[in-house]
């Protein structure tokens, strides 16, 4: 009977000893994995509170869903549903906040976003702020609290936080262009990303025009001179090296996209003038 006791303790030890350590060494930020493999990863777009459009990107193929709170109405009750319906979705959670504020930090994080984009980079103190926000002590100041983070990710969450973080920074000034060295070399900044559309608005600049690539070849050298990854639009994903890190279309584009393509399959006529031939050799166009 001792023996048979001594044995059932080992098992029951090793039982909660195994699961522990599995969890332990798990790694939940799988965007982060991919970078260090060198691979590309690409994020879609979610500008809308509804749970099932938020799954349907989470689930479509996206390494991560960039859940947009700086231009959209999203508020962090609509997000916390939207990252709670789709917990186990391959995409994770990335939200670009509003502004780098201590509150802010606090809320994406709390509510299980496992990747913080801020906007608005203009000078390596941001950044440092925010890190110093996002991390938990000794590396920052982070409160542990509450909030669905642990429900998502496991017990070990706090012990692993600090690693699995990923934190982007976004050069969309030129003001910030002339930071951009000094901000992709903040500790604990794992991306800076271009913001083609808001620096071509700053700049006064189209892509393409010597002035306005002259800006992204100084961002882009800051970052590879700080061993960071380089991030931009999905449209650069072909034709522009030395960029991993990427913003898909929004939900609204993909609903026209799609749309546009379904209709085409169904009437390759739809969208031609009279007489057009869809493919050369058929019938043209009624």
């Amino acid at each position: 009977m001792r023996l048979f006791r001594l044995v059932l303790v080992f098992l029951l030890s090793l039982a909660w000893f195994l699961p522990s350590q599995a969890q332990n060494t798990r790694m939940y930020n799988t965007v982060k994995t991919k970078l260090a493999e060198g691979r590309q990863v690409v994020g879609g777009t979610v500008d809308t509170p509804d749970p099932d459009i938020y799954c349907a990107m989470a689930n479509s193929g996206f390494d991560f869903i960039w859940i947009e709170m700086q231009h959209s109405s999203l508020n962090y009750t609509d997000v916390a549903r939207m990252i709670w319906a789709c917990r186990d979705a391959p995409a994770v959670p990335f939200i670009r906040i509003p502004n780098a504020t201590e509150g802010d930090i606090q809320k994406a994080t709390d509510i299980g976003a496992l990747g913080l984009i801020v906007p608005m980079v203009d000078d390596a103190e941001k950044m440092e702020k925010a890190v110093h926000f996002a991390k938990y002590p000794p590396e920052g100041r982070r409160s542990q609290g509450g909030g669905q983070y642990g429900r998502l990710w496991g017990s070990d969450y706090r012990q692993t936080w600090n690693d699995n973080l990923m934190v982007i920074a976004m050069v969309e000034t030129l003001i910030g262009v002339d930071a951009s060295a000094e901000i992709a070399g903040v500790d604990g900044v794992d991306a800076v990303f271009v913001a083609s559309g808001d620096l071509g608005s700053f700049s006064g600049r189209r892509q393409g025009e010597p002035e306005y690539e002259a800006l992204v070849d100084k961002i882009k050298s800051g970052i590879e001179s700080a061993g960071k990854y380089a991030g931009g639009p999905s449209a650069w994903m072909q034709t522009r090296e030395g960029y991993q890190f990427f913003q898909g279309p929004s939900t609204g584009s993909l609903i026209r996209m799609g749309t546009r393509v379904s209709l085409e399959e169904a009437d390759p006529c739809r969208f031609l003038e009279s007489g057009d031939t869809p493919v050369a050799g058929e019938n043209p166009c009624p």
